[in-house]
């Protein structure tokens, strides 16, 4: 064991088998009762003394929550308490569905506090960090989280809501923040703009940046990228507003992800709903053990993940996801007749350094789509060199995805820009006479 972690996350299997089902005892205890949502699921469960003890229960999809909250507005019925008991209010981002309302007591909210404070933990924070939140405060739940979880911790947390990006980055170096929390996109953002504005930061005092919100953290090239324009090492985090903050990159195993077994049930299951083999990828299935006041059991994720149970050098016997978040179920693209995940594009596209940004188009012709792919290139090369990085792209991607993309090169400043999370696959239907 590389350094001494909390009794709680060094627990055996058979311990951290025991604590989930003691949990998820306490939690059937307060939904049941007053839940309306999960009343009817519920019922058609076994026993939680069985061995495995969700068994009998439906699984829960983000439709099943959507419709709810349409049809029972505007929050829905899994609610455990009356309305007076909460006094959090988050809400989804939207990019994979409609908006999703999110509430939370205030012993759910401590829960959710509690997550964070593991992942930090394991991110290897300590007392003396000054933590930076370089993003506008609004209903998305990720940061408040992250935030209010460092504050509670004595952590030096700097709000950098309501700025550009630049001001961002003179408040970084003034306040000497030592650890960054954003999703990759932005920390590839902030280096851009460091870079236009000569400011060096990899000499900066930050030292970690935690990732969160999008598959960056565990592509190789942008987690290389990231880490070399700080100077700094890249943590990946994963959580969702309506899960909870439920997986984190140990310090001392970089390449994937533990599940916080310690508060959540992690199942891995295939496209027919039966449990995957160790190793194999399939669709996480979690289910929260502190959130009782709007919980979720068996919640069908749509992320893509490789899990295993191999022993890691942290000590924590948690379930570990190698490679991170693979991809999401509903992200597949089809390019003429291969199935490709964004983050295999992405993945290749990051080792060109010319290229600060991308976007990919969908061209709709069935099942022969087309991948259009606009790059741009550093402001300081020339046309030629943007072409020939263009070209190399378009040859790579052929040799190793078995499809060549039309790539074309936008002037510098032209895609979009994000703050939170990155939307760069756009679908452009076939255009009928």
């Amino acid at each position: 064991m590389a350094s001494e972690i909390p009794a709680n996350e060094s627990l055996t299997r058979v311990q951290l088998l025991n604590r989930q089902r003691t949990k998820f005892a306490a939690l059937l205890d307060v939904i049941r009762p007053s839940n309306r949502f999960y009343t009817a699921k519920l019922a058609a469960m076994y026993s939680h003394a069985a061995e495995n003890l969700l068994e009998g229960i439906p699984f829960t999809t983000r439709a099943e929550i959507e419709a709810d909250q349409f049809n029972n507005p505007p929050y829905g019925t899994n609610l455990s308490f009356p309305l007076s008991r909460y006094h959090r209010l988050h809400q989804t981002s939207g990019t994979t569905g409609g908006p999703m309302r999110w509430l939370d007591t205030p012993e759910s909210w401590k829960w959710f506090l509690e997550c964070w404070q593991i992942v930090f933990g394991a991110a290897g924070t300590k007392p003396q960090d000054r933590i930076i939140f370089p993003f506008s405060f609004g209903p998305f739940i990720g940061f408040w989280g992250a935030f209010e979880a460092a504050s509670s911790m004595g952590n030096l947390s700097l709000p950098a809501g309501g700025m550009t990006t630049a001001a961002r980055l003179r408040f970084l170096l003034d306040n000497e923040a030592t650890i960054v929390c954003c999703t990759p996109t932005y920390a590839l953002r902030l280096a851009e703009v460091a870079a236009a504005e000569a400011i060096d930061l990899a000499n900066s005092p930050v030292r970690l940046i935690i990732v969160a919100g999008e598959p960056g953290g565990s592509i190789g090239p942008v987690r290389a990228r990231i880490e070399s324009a700080f100077g700094a090492r890249v943590i990946d985090h994963v959580g969702m507003t309506e899960i909870g903050a439920y997986g984190v990159e140990c310090v001392e195993n970089p390449g994937g992800m533990h599940v916080i077994e310690t508060e959540f049930i992690a199942e891995v299951i295939d496209e027919s709903t039966r449990p995957v083999s160790t190793g194999s990828i399939g669709e996480l299935v979690l289910t929260n053990l502190g959130r009782s006041g709007s919980p979720l059991i068996r919640y069908r994720t749509g992320d893509l993940v490789r899990a295993t149970l191999d022993a890691c050098p942290c000590g924590r016997c948690w379930t570990r996801l190698e490679g991170g978040i693979l991809g999401r179920v509903d992200e597949m693209l089809q390019i003429r007749g291969n199935n490709v995940f964004p983050t295999a594009v992405e993945a290749i596209i990051r080792e060109f350094s010319q290229v600060t940004e991308f976007r990919l188009s969908v061209l709709d012709h069935g099942g022969m789509n087309e991948l259009r792919i606009e790059i741009e290139c550093n402001p300081s090369s020339s046309a030629s060199a943007d072409q020939s990085v263009a070209q190399t792209l378009a040859y790579t991607i052929r040799d190793r995805l078995h499809f060549r993309p039309e790539i074309a090169v936008v002037p510098p400043g032209s895609l979009p820009r994000f703050e939170m999370k990155a939307q760069r696959v756009v679908r452009i239907p076939t255009r009928t006479p």
